[in-house]
């Protein structure tokens, strides 16, 4: 049975965006609707994901609107259809969908909030173009067109583009107050469903690149909790998967980051959208983390392939595989190329990272040097502590570990604060070393035992193997680890759940005398059985025994 238009309409209402796009759509087969209703429809489908549908309807409603003489309304479905088109990538059609908004409005000497909507447009145009003072009067314009028409959605946009002029043009606490303010609209159910998506992705893509961690994911974690109050929606999508990923990356949750990462590149294919190479790039960031280093490989010549300098991540996965020299060389060369500022400090830090390993001190310190000035330059906690890491880290190298101490214990303590558990253990690594190099051996095995409970419970495999050689070189028993014949070396934790294995402790078990959680547990008897070759408890005790190694 056919629904009726006022159980469509009441499901709309009630924002059962699922069951109004179902009925709308039944209605839609035998039936004429009017504007609003496919306006509704087109709304509908783009909430649960159908997005050739909502281009279709928002064309539908355009013309519906034409025909009845609303030429306001036309132009303002031509803007949405055009907004709809752009977020999807599709350009071309955009800017004719704009252009024909436009007419309607000049041609009529119309004074509606389309004209609004259209200043939206031309202040994006205006933030690409590098002209943030124009594009910030736009919004000022736009505001004031949306009070005079009482349109949240148009005042919602155009705050929204006043915040990102203000950080263009430098004033980065007035312009992040502003994407504060208009985040609150959004999570105060205030605006439409589909602005309400428009500004969280925006606001996210600012945060990230201001290294504004805390605040995308406070406000990540106050949309989630929106979307659960509006379960029928498909609330990340494209490009926004993609920060959405580098957040739960960031979290430590790098299962669910994959996860992300592999929607976001499937989203973003058909039709090829400029950010699908962004997706691919974080695609291969995770599995270069993970330790699946063809994956990695294979990504990143995606990313290459559809636009994304493959920068700093491929020199990693090179350092990563024993490449050292060509990761130097790639770095040396990509410093060298100008690039946007949020883009500088990734490679700043990765150049650190590399350029000691081959002994290139001084490159080392220059990168480490620039990375500071940005990071003074910034109120990002997150540029602060790659400073601050990148600074000790030269210390340790150039032999002077107890002035390194400090830049990297704030380090430490800000990764802690961010919650970004596998930077805290990069640092905790480090921080290894000085201790160790000023003697104190107890203190460097501590951190060892911190770097490597975190790269377990990731799945840091690269890591973990990296740590291992590490600690086959520190000096003293309480932090040396037992070389099993001719398999990798077992870490002071993993010797400690070996023996507590032997004992006949379950994980759980495991888990509570160490302080850990039976995840982290169970990583560590993978790692175990792995390197000793054995695929049980009774072998790995057996082994145990017959090598000594407890």
């Amino acid at each position: 049975m056919t629904p009726s238009l006022d159980q469509a309409r009441a499901a709309f209402a009630r924002q059962a965006w699922a069951d109004a796009f179902v009925a709308f759509s039944a209605i839609a087969e035998h039936a004429s609707l009017d504007a609003a209703d496919h306006e509704r429809l087109a709304v509908c489908a783009y909430l649960v994901g159908e997005d050739e549908m909502c281009a279709h309807e928002w064309e539908a409603a355009h013309r519906t609107a034409l025909e009845a003489d609303d030429a306001a309304g036309s132009a303002r479905c031509a803007f949405w259809l055009a907004f709809c088109l752009m977020m999807r990538g599709q350009m071309a059609q955009a800017d004719g969908w704009l252009s024909r908004a436009e007419r309607l409005i000049e041609d009529g000497g119309l004074e509606c909030a389309a004209s609004g909507y259209l200043l939206v447009a031309a202040l994006l145009d205006s933030l690409h173009a590098g002209d943030p003072t124009t594009a910030r009067g736009l919004a000022l314009r736009a505001a004031e067109i949306g009070d005079r028409f009482d349109d949240p959605d148009l005042r919602a946009l155009s705050t929204l583009g006043d915040g990102q002029a203000l950080i263009a043009i430098g004033d980065t606490d007035r312009g992040t107050a502003r994407l504060d303010e208009v985040m609150v609209s959004v999570i105060a159910d205030e605006i439409g469903p589909i602005t309400a998506g428009i500004v969280y992705c925006a606001v996210i893509l600012e945060c990230m690149q201001l290294f504004d961690v805390l605040r995308a994911s406070e406000w990540t974690d106050a949309l989630s909790a929106w979307c659960d109050a509006h379960p029928d929606l498909v609330p990340y999508r494209g490009q926004c998967l993609v920060h959405r990923s580098q957040l739960q990356q960031a979290a430590g949750e790098w299962p669910e980051a994959v996860m992300t990462a592999v929607a976001a590149c499937q989203r973003l294919t058909d039709p090829p959208h400029p950010a699908l190479g962004t997706a691919q790039y974080q695609a291969a960031e995770l599995h270069r983390l993970l330790g699946a280093f063809d994956e990695a490989e294979t990504a990143y010549r995606q990313a290459s392939r559809s636009g994304r300098d493959p920068m700093p991540g491929l020199a990693l996965l090179k350092l990563a595989r024993d490449d050292a020299g060509t990761a130097a060389t790639m770095i040396r060369r990509a410093l060298h190329e100008a690039r946007p500022p949020f883009e500088r400090p990734a490679l700043l830090s990765a150049a650190v990272e590399i350029l000691v390993v081959v002994g290139d001190v001084s490159g080392a310190r220059s990168a480490a040097g620039e990375l500071a000035t940005i990071a003074a330059a910034s109120s990002s906690e997150m540029l602060q502590a790659m400073a601050a890491q990148a600074i000790g880290t030269i210390l340790v190298a150039e032999g002077d570990p107890r002035s390194g101490l400090a830049d990297l214990r704030a380090a430490a303590m800000t990764w802690q604060s961010l919650h970004m558990p596998y930077e805290a253990a990069q640092a905790a690594v480090v921080l290894a070393l000085a201790c160790s190099a000023l003697g104190d051996h107890t203190s460097a095995g501590m951190e060892i035992d911190n770097a490597s409970d975190i790269f377990t419970a990731l799945g840091a495999v690269p890591d973990l193997d990296r740590l291992a050689t590490l600690t086959a070189g520190l000096v003293d028993d309480a932090v040396r680890p037992t070389e099993t014949e001719g398999r990798a070396v077992l870490s002071q934790r993993e010797r400690q759940v070996l023996a507590l294995v032997v004992s006949g402790k379950t994980n759980r078990e495991i888990a509570a005398d160490l302080s850990i959680s039976p995840h982290t547990v169970g990583r560590h008897v993978d790692n175990i059985f792995t390197k000793l070759g054995v695929t049980n408890r009774a072998a790995a005790t057996a082994y145990a025994f017959q090598h000594d190694l407890l």
